[in-house]
């Protein structure tokens, strides 16, 4: 019998999920007067999913076509000397020159601070980009690093061994959503 103790709590459902993502990319073209020079870039395995949803709402709302893209972290990680297996190393497809253009880096949770300083790294290393932001579904606090996301669809405070579960249909082939597990 399952303890309902155990049982992560729903945080986000579907609808809501749609309408943080709405959100994200309203706030996006109020701080972008040029949305058509950004470079969308996920960070895998549900951020390359958040960024397509992104440029499908900016083309929906403002009929600007964007092709969104994908930035590998794993060699611009800070924890590869700890870590007993190698990482798995993805390809980067980024459909633009970074090079003089907006960057926004889409990542499902943000919670040390780690990986969007890689992913920032990641970006670095492909050019000289006019300026990085950040925008993720979930800031579940616990800063290790001075980095903060710029567009947030939901902060969730958290204890440190509490775990954030995202869901997505087309990663995780569940219905979307953001539920809060505790520890066991």
């Amino acid at each position: 019998m399952p303890d309902p103790e155990n049982t992560p709590i729903l945080i986000l459902d579907e609808d809501a999920v749609r309408r943080a993502m709405l959100r994200i990319t309203h706030e996006i073209l109020e701080r972008n007067p040029n949305p058509s020079e950004l470079v969308l870039l996920g960070v895998p395995a549900r951020g390359d999913e958040l960024a397509r949803r992104i440029a499908s709402n900016l083309l929906s709302i403002e009929g600007i076509r964007l092709d969104s893209g994908t930035i590998d972290i794993a060699m611009h990680r800070d924890d590869l000397p700890l870590r007993r297996l190698p990482p798995i190393v993805r390809v980067s497809r980024v459909p633009v020159p970074v090079n003089g253009r907006a960057v926004l880096i889409v990542d499902d949770v943000f919670h040390t601070g780690r990986t969007a300083r890689a992913a920032i790294e990641a970006v670095i290393a492909l050019g000289r980009p006019a300026s990085i932001q950040l925008a993720v579904l979930v800031d579940r606090g616990h800063r290790e690093l001075p980095i903060r996301p710029d567009y947030v669809g939901k902060n969730l405070p958290t204890a440190h061994t509490e775990r954030v579960m995202v869901r997505l249909r087309e990663t995780d082939a569940q219905p979307d959503s953001v539920r809060l597990a505790k520890p066991a």
